[in-house]
């Protein structure tokens, strides 16, 4: 028997609208710690991970360790049917092929519940080691938002650099090239306006902007994002939700070739 209560329904609602572009299937693992989910996206390119803990919610019940495939555009659908302020309780009984989703409203007058599906869905759990990484960029995330909106009009990939002067963003394209350079700057009066970057040696990397631009979907989860680069590893660029877990995603930089081959034969 499974049954989920929380509170702040809105969380469930952004998670989702958060990995639902990325990610079609995914399977939601509930144990005694938490609610998480791992899937790579459709190309194989990216990774999401998510954790949601126990301690979060303010009803939990996990009798055992229970997986549950779901198609997220499905679900989706079926949160978009909460009010934001709704509370959002999930239930499954165990060998059941269903999951329910109840929202009541904050003042208990409605009360709504829907029943999805669930779907046999094959997926290996890749473990995610714990790395040093060379550079961790914590940063507003609507900024960090912006700047992958903005670069994405002019290029294809961003190139992330970061130095002892701060963090550069830039990008190339047929109409010409940008560049954004953030400093660390701590000595703002709200701490998640603060840009601090910690360096342990310099990195660059190049990303595809597509891919960033729907990380950034997660930006309504969280006033901060964090950005852990290191250069043979593939970026962590993770939010935090509330005070009760995280959504990270990770994806392998680009190889760049030599810059001739990349020139337009003209």
């Amino acid at each position: 028997m499974l049954e989920l209560r929380l509170v702040q329904g809105s969380l469930l609602k952004k998670v989702l609208e958060a990995i639902k572009d990325l990610v079609n299937d995914a399977n939601f693992d509930c144990s005694a710690t938490g609610f998480s989910l791992q899937a790579m996206d459709s190309s194989h390119v990216a990774l999401v991970a998510l954790l949601l803990r126990s301690e979060g919610f303010e009803h939990y019940r996990c009798d055992r360790n229970i997986s549950m495939g779901m198609n997220l555009g499905n679900m989706s659908k079926m949160l978009k049917c909460a009010g934001n302020d709704d509370i959002i309780t999930i239930k499954a009984d165990d060998g059941s092929d269903t999951v329910t989703f109840m929202f009541e409203s904050p003042t208990q007058d409605k009360i709504s519940d829907f029943e999805m599906k669930l779907m046999d869905i094959d997926s290996e759990h890749l473990g995610i080691p714990e790395a040093e990484y060379h550079a961790i960029v914590r940063m507003p995330s609507a900024e960090f938002a912006r700047i992958c909106k903005d670069l994405a009009s002019i290029g294809d990939t961003v190139v992330i650099s970061v130095t002892k002067e701060g963090v550069k963003f830039s990008t190339r394209g047929d109409i010409g090239t940008a560049n954004i350079v953030l400093r660390q700057n701590t000595t703002v009066d709200k701490p998640e306006e603060a840009t601090i970057v910690e360096m342990n040696e310099p990195v660059s990397l190049t990303f595809a902007l597509r891919y960033m631009n729907s990380f950034t979907k997660a930006t309504p989860l969280s006033n901060t994002v964090t950005i852990s680069l290191s250069s043979e590893l593939p970026v962590v660029v993770e939010y935090k939700i509330a005070e009760m877990g995280y959504i990270r995603f990770y994806l392998a930089p680009k190889i760049e070739e030599d810059e001739d081959e990349t020139k337009p034969q003209v």
